[in-house]
């Protein structure tokens, strides 16, 4: 999709441009100007969780070392893993890179790590590096320890593994053997062990190129001793999306959100709440857009919930379908936002307990809220707590309305039910008590509500003993 494509590489081209000012400043621009052209290497960091946001920042590089023709990018490697969606965006990538790319493991390249590391060209390790152990596994809430994924999820990360190895002519049942437990290889790997090589044992099957145990020394090896290298590191943007990406920032923003959109909805108007609440959505989605998580489907489906939702503040009274119906599709959205390529059931359903945990906080804080905040010291300076003494606004009673209580008199016309009556004498505004009286008709004040007189039939003896 071309124009999704386009739309997110501006995107992420605007943050990067704001961030311009922190960009690392190449070794070159310290030469003289008559300082012979060397090539220039481009290492990229590789280190602890590989998430979603890390797949942008190494297509940047990569782009960023092709327009700059540089003789290789080296990604020094030495994570556990992290999400297999980044890694697979990061594969990608590389497989499409128009420069050679080298992986140098130092010291491990575990998990999606292994994966990363197979889409490179050139594979170099340090002494004492591991590489494989890529089963998918699921992760649980925070504290719980990682579940096993079904099948369905391990073959499309085996056949992952084994389509990286096959473009890059690496043997294809040693990537398969790092997924899958299943896969034997006789004198390598027995049937229910995942397969994990050490620098000697990925050297001696050819999954490795070389060892080396530095930088300076791999490029020796490449014949590029004495090239100018670029160490490149996360501009502010691309921190900032990482950081929005990263699963408690991202529930955080997520309960902002749905808090400012429920004390909108409950409030007349629009103000603070709302935006805030649709602040933190955009910047959701955003961050999310930019690391390919949300695509047009899940954008129409927020945007539909938020038409909704707004349809409902602003032109239906009270709450109803279309609000029901809104907040539905946001929380779609949302939650499909959350999961990526090769997401499993339990996958989306640990992005649907994070979204709904969210509706829970989210309401939870509504009405604790709602029930303490007037009580509150911030909460009393915001309500308006001054009274009107008598005489200084507009008054709904006058002082002197309940002398008319009692009084006796007639209707000076149909009372139908509001009309005029003779009180001792005085013509009054009053209004019967619901029925419809004549003209003439004896009338009594049977209470007095604000500045409204309430009149009733006036009954004679006979009438009143017979109701009795």
């Amino acid at each position: 999709m071309p124009l999704r494509w386009l739309l997110r590489r501006l995107l992420l081209s605007a943050v990067s441009l704001f961030a311009g000012a922190t960009l690392p400043v190449r070794t070159a621009s310290a030469q003289p100007a008559t300082a012979p052209s060397r090539p220039l290497v481009y290492v990229i960091p590789i280190d602890g969780t590989i998430d979603m946001g890390l797949a942008p920042f190494v297509q940047r590089v990569l782009d960023d070392a092709a327009a700059e023709r540089a003789a290789a990018v080296v990604l020094e490697i030495n994570t556990f893993g992290g999400r297999v969606d980044a890694a697979v965006a990061i594969r990608d990538a590389l497989l499409a890179a128009r420069i050679p790319t080298v992986a140098f493991v130092n010291r491990r390249a575990i998990s999606a790590g292994a994966l990363i590391a197979l889409a490179t060209n050139r594979i170099v390790m340090a002494t004492g590096g591991t590489i494989g152990a890529a089963t998918p596994v699921q992760m649980g809430q925070p504290g719980a320890a990682p579940t096993p994924v079904d099948e369905k999820t391990v073959s499309y990360v085996r056949k992952e593994f084994r389509a990286t190895a096959e473009s890059r002519g690496r043997p294809l049942e040693i990537a398969e053997a790092m997924v899958d437990s299943d896969v034997e290889i006789p004198g390598i790997i027995a049937k229910g062990k995942l397969l994990t090589l050490t620098t000697e044992e990925a050297l001696a099957n050819d999954v490795a190129n070389a060892r080396a145990n530095s930088i300076d020394e791999l490029l020796e090896q490449m014949q590029l001793s004495g090239a100018l290298i670029e160490r490149v590191t996360l501009n502010w943007g691309e921190r900032l999306v990482r950081l929005i990406t990263h699963p408690v920032i991202a529930s955080l923003l997520l309960s902002v959100a749905v808090l400012g959109i429920l004390i909108e909805i409950r409030t007349p108007g629009f103000g603070v709440p709302g935006g805030l609440g649709i602040g933190a959505l955009m910047l959701l989605l955003g961050g999310h857009y930019v690391v390919q998580l949300v695509g047009w489907e899940e954008l129409l489906l927020v945007s539909a919930g938020l038409s909704l939702l707004a349809l409902e503040i602003f032109v239906i009274p009270g709450f109803g379908v279309a609000g029901i119906v809104g907040i539905l599709a946001l929380l779609s959205g949302v939650t499909m936002g959350l999961v990526g390529q090769g997401a499993t059931t339990l996958a989306m359903l640990y992005a649907l307990s994070r979204v709904g945990m969210a509706l829970v906080v989210s309401v939870v804080i509504a009405m604790i809220a709602m029930r303490y905040l007037p009580r509150s010291r911030m909460g009393r300076r915001l309500m308006l707590e001054t009274e009107l003494p008598s005489g200084s606004g507009v008054e709904l009673a006058r002082p002197d309305d309940d002398r008319w209580m009692g009084r006796v008199g007639h209707a000076s016309s149909a009372l139908r039910p509001a009309g005029i009556a003779d009180l001792d004498g005085e013509r009054v505004d009053v209004v019967s008590e619901g029925e419809m009286i004549d003209a003439g008709a004896a009338i009594v004040v049977s209470r007095v509500d604000g500045n409204r007189i309430v009149v009733r039939r006036r009954r004679t003896a006979t009438e009143e003993f017979a109701r009795d």
